[in-house]
């Protein structure tokens, strides 16, 4: 049953479902009619030259198309073979059926899913490691890591990105700064090596430019690998020197992203030139709402994926902003690298103060112009109820079901997330009060009208306050920037959980970073809601796992920056096995309803900056381990050698390809269905890559009381002719599971621990 699930749901990221099982590779997945729509025709690896992938593109099209019809879109050359035409659906079940066409499927829309943070992150850390450069890497001011970035653009003047101290740009980069209408080629420089952009005649303003007139890229790639810049704030909050993961890095940009989302053949066009231009490191900020039942075959960013990784280039993605449920995480394929998002040791603090001169801690981004004293009437949206309203629905403050003549002037408390300031402001109301636990962590902005959100513990005696009063009043405070806040990091509500609907038997997702109200650079074209009296802020505060990505992928370019010759999983084990599970309280990590968390909510745990770049040990997950996992998953070996340009030489599925072996490829966690089996057994195998070729590494398991775990060997030694050691863990339950259960396997030395997670699944 698993396995025919996961055939189903194999690689969900895309946002729109569009209802086709998959039967065999080359059949077309639609619900479409007559009318002319974008397809994508996939056709595995580009192993030809780019002209006679072109040609044989040119022919397949034709074959089907009026005389001098000009449906072409797109042609994908470099990472993989393919294009992008406008097509009937008669035409696109036409070409499905030509020799070398993998699949047809319609063009889908994925969504888009910093001072403090990075500071934060530097004391998260389990064991203190000398983390001084490597100077064999060559590592100074200026890296020659590129990190690419697919959304919607960029600010190029925004002096996140400007090259002071930087070296020449690197000679293997093969990239190019576009011109149009306004962007040139003097808008790249040493720091900003190269942008590009994705659109067709449909998209709006702001779409046949990589200038980004949305704010979400620029956001993302100061977030990453933003320069140095001092003194900067949102309005006053969150001062302090803005800056990147790995400023020392160089950025490309791809836009492929706009108003209305993200065209999975632009997403693909971006993989296949990044691909090409040379990027180290690729970052997408998007997905899908979970649901999306798509294949690999049909999956714009999981093929793209595939073929950058497996030309050496790491792919960081989005968890999703669709939790606290479970089986919400999307971007799940094993060669992604899949990042949920936390909390920091930073809040946006805007307190209600009482008559009777009692404080409520509030959260909320504001720029109140109340006085500080409690002057003001506040009511609460059951007293201020129309006539024909319900109770329950003025409560709530529901649309139209107040009282105008009873707001005018008065602070109004809402229980529950339906209060809408741009409602109480039209009926004059001075503030809103929403006592609501919806936000969870997040510091919503409400611009300069007063609002603030409380948590529903303290809204009894609010309401009482208001209801024992004879002339109730109080106010909303401008909000405050908290340092130093406690506990963090925490999970909020909106990061997206698993399990994985792509396979039980692979951990996702795979890490935690920064992802709640995080500061960095943004679009002068994006800025809205400024407070009345002030210059427009170049910097915003949002929050999403699209927030957490970018601190991943700038981190993974640290990483490769210390320690040059790491291959992509190498680097995503490094980072993954350094990870913490506790916050700076030293407890265990929580999510924002304050339950224990996870690593169906956190992965591995809680990214670190300093351990990740010396990992002592790494996992490494090659291709021939993804590609295993395609045979495990019900993938024959012709789909197989159709797909990557490895497997086409001397790749073979193995002999036992059950689906339970999906817990056996080499990745830095590790996932096994153990009910009613007895024992099971998984082999994981380490590369030491630490200083001492000669070392011995101990071990130590936590395991669930009623779960028996047995590594052998219990200690790795390895020498100079020995840098590759693998171990085998068996697990026995007692009785089967009632829940999942969780523990981890870590190997240490007098410098380096290495931790990986694991997850026993009922």
């Amino acid at each position: 049953m698993e396995k025919n699930t996961l055939l189903l749901h194999l690689f969900c990221i895309l946002l729109l479902c569009f209802g086709a099982s998959r039967s065999s590779a080359r059949k077309v997945n639609n619900h479409g009619t007559n009318s002319k729509q974008v397809y994508i025709v996939y056709m595995g690896a580009a192993d030809s030259t780019n002209a006679s992938l072109r040609n044989d593109h040119a022919q397949i099209l034709n074959s089907v198309l009026k005389r001098d019809e000009n449906a072409l879109v797109r042609n994908y050359k470099h990472g993989f073979s393919g294009f992008a035409a406008r097509l009937s659906k008669e035409e696109a079940d036409s070409i499905a059926q030509k020799p070398g066409v993998v699949s047809v499927f319609p063009d889908p829309i994925l969504k888009l899913h910093t001072t403090r943070s990075w500071d934060f992150l530097t004391h998260q850390t389990r064991v203190k490691v000398d983390t001084k450069p490597n100077t064999l890497s060559g590592f100074s001011s200026s890296s020659d890591v590129i990190l690419g970035v697919i959304d919607t653009g960029i600010w190029p003047e925004d002096a996140s990105f400007n090259d002071e101290g930087m070296g020449p740009i690197p000679p293997r980069w093969k990239g190019t700064c576009v011109t149009t209408r306004d962007f040139n080629s003097s808008n790249c420089n040493r720091k900003l090596i190269g942008a590009r952009y994705y659109t067709d005649d449909e998209e709006g303003e702001g779409s046949h430019t990589p200038r980004d007139y949305d704010g979400h890229g620029t956001h993302v790639a100061s977030t990453a690998v933003g320069s140095v810049v001092r003194n900067v704030s949102f309005y006053d909050l969150a001062a302090g020197d803005a800056k990147g993961g790995s400023p020392e890095s160089r950025l490309a940009i791809y836009k492929a992203c706009f108003g209305g989302g993200c065209r999975g053949e632009a997403i693909l066009a971006a993989f296949d030139d990044a691909i090409a231009d040379g990027v180290d490191v690729l970052s997408l900020s998007l997905g899908p709402s979970p649901g999306s039942q798509k294949e690999l075959l049909d999956d714009p960013v999981s093929i793209g994926a595939f073929h950058a990784v497996e030309r050496g280039i790491l792919v960081v993605c989005a968890a999703g902003n669709s939790g606290p449920e479970s089986y919400t995480v999307v971007n799940d394929a094993p060669w992604i690298f899949t990042v949920a998002a936390s909390t920091i040791d930073r809040d946006f603090e805007s307190d209600l103060v009482l008559g009777d001169n009692r404080t409520i801690k509030g959260r909320a981004i504001n720029f109140s112009n109340l006085k500080s004293s409690p002057e003001y009437s506040i009511i609460s949206g059951e007293l201020a109820k129309t006539k024909k309203s319900t109770v329950a629905d003025a409560r709530e403050c529901e649309s139209g079901s107040l009282d105008g003549e009873k707001v005018k002037g008065k602070i109004v408390v809402c229980v529950g997330p339906s209060g809408d300031s741009s409602e109480i402001k039209k009926l004059g109301g001075k503030g809103l009060v929403l006592i609501t636990d919806v936000y969870g962590s997040i510091a919503e902005n409400f611009g300069d009208f007063p609002v603030t959100v409380i948590y529903p513990k303290y809204g009894v005696s609010i309401l009482n306050y208001i209801t024992s009063t004879s002339n109730p009043l109080g106010t909303i405070l401008s909000t405050k920037t908290v340092l130093d806040y406690k506990p963090a990091p925490m999970v909020p509500s909106f990061s997206s959980r698993g399990p994985s609907t792509l396979s039980s038997n692979i951990l996702k997702p795979d890490i935690l970073a920064p992802g709640a109200n995080i500061f960095a650079a943004w679009s002068k074209k994006a800025i809205v809601g400024v407070p009345k009296g002030r210059k427009p802020s170049l910097y915003n505060i949002i929050s999403g796992t699209s927030m957490a990505t970018p601190h991943v992928s700038g981190l993974a370019c640290s990483v490769k920056t210390h320690n040059p010759t790491l291959s992509p999983s190498a680097i995503k084990s490094a980072i993954m096995t350094s990870a913490i599970q506790n916050d700076n309280l030293k407890m265990p990590i929580r999510n924002d309803s304050e339950e224990l968390a996870t690593p169906y909510d956190y992965g591995a745990g809680g990214i670190t900056t300093s351990e990740s770049l010396k990992p002592g040990l790494v996992y490494e997950t090659d291709t021939v381990d993804y590609l295993n996992f395609l045979c495990y998953a019900g993938f024959n070996i012709s789909e197989i050698k159709i797909i990557s340009r490895s497997a086409s030489k001397n790749f073979s599925c193995p002999e036992d390809s059950s689906f339970d072996l999906i817990s056996n490829i080499n990745y830095p966690s590790i996932a096994v269905n153990i009910t009613g089996k007895g024992n099971v057994s998984v082999t994981r195998t380490v590369t030491n890559v630490g200083e001492e070729d000669e070392t011995v590494y101990s071990l130590t398991v936590d395991a669930p009381s009623n779960v028996k775990v047995t590594v052998t060997p219990d200690k790795l030694q390895f020498t100079k002719s020995s840098k590759k050691l693998s171990y085998e863990v068996i697990f026995s339950a007692s009785k089967s599971l009632e829940n999942d259960l969780f523990g981890s396997v870590t190997w240490t030395n007098d410098k380096y621990a290495v931790r990986i997670p694991f997850v026993l699944t009922k």
